[in-house]
């Protein structure tokens, strides 16, 4: 299985998906059977690391950050993954516009998918401190979901 997490940059809310289920996936020993990637729809930050705010957050709950760089969503993906998941409406909008007909990959709004208390990750980028907590208490509540469908798909 392939999984990929899109956002807008790939240096907030997608990268640190990808450290999260990275993380749980070694803890369900699951590390060999997903591949896990993050990328965002714009260009700016492409080969940058993830926003230091939001590599503090994460470390503090034991997820590294710090290796990932950002890269951009190509058409190829659709084909490479098998589950692409949106941070937001807007992302999943860009997405389904990219998407080729040939595409195999199944898209999604990475929160609705498993049913959170709110559709979006909220981009932290303009906010405190306190969105980069918000952004992984919901990464980590959905990512625990995806670990037990990806078991089931696997």
């Amino acid at each position: 299985m392939r999984v990929l997490f899109v956002c807008l940059g790939n240096i907030c809310r997608s990268p640190t998906a990808e450290g999260v289920l990275r993380h749980k996936l070694r803890e369900a020993g699951l590390a060999d059977q997903v591949e896990v990637a993050s990328a965002g729809t714009g260009e700016w930050h492409i080969g940058k690391a993830p926003d230091k705010r939001s590599q503090r957050a994460a470390l503090l709950r034991g997820y590294d950050l710090s290796a990932q760089r950002a890269q951009q969503v190509s058409s190829a993906d659709f084909a490479r993954y098998d589950l692409i998941l949106a941070m937001d409406e807007s992302n999943l909008r860009n997405l389904k516009a990219l998407q080729p007909p040939q595409g195999k990959a199944e898209l999604d709004l990475f929160l609705r998918r498993y049913e959170a208390a709110v559709d979006e990750v909220p981009d932290p980028y303009y906010d405190g401190e306190q969105g980069f907590e918000q952004v992984l208490d919901l990464i980590e509540y959905a990512s625990d979901r995806l670990v037990i469908e990806l078991k089931g798909r696997l």
